[in-house]
Order: structure tokens, then sequence, then C-alpha cells
């Protein structure tokens, strides 16, 4: 894994021997944020990527102008690997890390990050099997309401057969993309027009 955009492009990304991780492909992380730029993000936005692993998408977003990035994760083996990660990218004044479980807590709003702009959503593909109304992740996105501005985008990576629904909450889809066996689905707050 890299960094593929802005100031660090090319940077390798550490990862750790046992992870038994879903690494994401250059190919569909550029399409991302070939996507988010009609969004006019990442730059200069408040990041939040949930379920981090080694900090793949919140790192991309430093690199391609964001502000500032929480990491949260609950695996202390895999934040070790993030810490090392985001040293040799030079972003610690940028970021802060959290171990914690992202479905019970959300993004974490703080002095650092007000309200986000964008979150990363990425859990294991097991905890996305069941995505309708009483689902944990309906949970986590009507977490998300209160911790996400108005014009915030949610990212969400599912496999590419898990039904998302249109709405939750707060939060629409205003796209669909797939690759392969992935899924990215991305959801709107309520003052973003869905087409």
């Amino acid at each position: 894994m890299r960094i593929i955009a802005g100031s660090k492009r090319g940077m390798t990304l550490f990862s750790p021997k046992t992870y038994s991780s879903r690494p994401v492909t250059d190919r569909v992380k550029q399409s991302i944020f070939n996507i988010l730029r009609s969004y006019d993000l990442p730059g200069d936005a408040f990041v939040a990527d949930l379920f981090c692993g080694v900090g793949s998408f919140g790192l991309e977003a430093i690199s391609n102008g964001a502000q500032f990035v929480t990491f949260i994760d609950s695996d202390p083996k895999v934040l070790s690997v993030l810490g090392k990660n985001i040293e040799k990218a030079g972003f610690a004044s940028q970021s802060k890390v959290i171990r914690a479980d992202a479905l019970r807590v959300g993004a974490i709003v703080d002095s650092h990050c007000p309200l986000y702009d964008l979150v990363f959503v990425d859990p294991p593909y097991a905890m996305t099997r069941d995505v309708g109304e009483r689902s944990q992740l309906a949970e986590l996105m009507n977490t998300l309401a209160g911790q996400v501005g108005p014009n915030g985008i949610v990212i969400l990576r599912t496999q590419q057969r898990t039904p998302v629904l249109d709405v939750y909450g707060n939060f629409a889809v205003v796209d669909r993309r797939r690759w392969g066996t992935i899924a990215v689905t991305f959801l709107a707050g309520p003052g973003i027009s869905v087409v």
C-alpha cells in the first residue's frame, strides 16, 4: 500500500505482517479521491478515518490537503503500525489516533475537529452483512449525524453485493461505485442536494 497523490505521493505504508486486511488498490483509491474532488474535498477538510487500519484513506487525505484527520480503530497492533506511518509521513501535527470501537463512538468530535467534512467508514465485511434500518451500521450513521457537518460526505466501503440503503437518517446516497468484489457508497449530509 502507498500514498498515491499529493505531498507524499509514492510513500509506501507499513503494514503488520499478520494483518488480515482488505487493502484498497491504488486504482480504487484514486477513483474515490477523484470523485471527492467534485465536492471540493479533501482540501482543507476535517476528516475521520473509522476502522482506519494502517491509515490508507486518512493519510491520503492529508497528503491531498486535508487540514486534520482523526484515526479510529480498536486494534492496538494495527494502531502501532499506523503511528509509524504517521511519523514517516510527518503528519503528527495534523492527526490524532484514538483506540476505540468506531461502531460505538463514531468520529468523536472534540476541539481538534468540531464537525467533520469527510468520514471514511471501512469496517470489516462481517460487520456489514446487515445494513438495514436497525443494523449496527444504521446506528453508526445516526451517531455520525451529530458529528458531520451539513455539507459533509461519508464514504462507506462494503462488499459488492451488500444492499446499502438509499437513506440513513440525515444521510442520503449520492453516488455508488463498484470495483471487483467491493462497493463504495457516497452518502451526503442534508446540505448537499441529491440528484
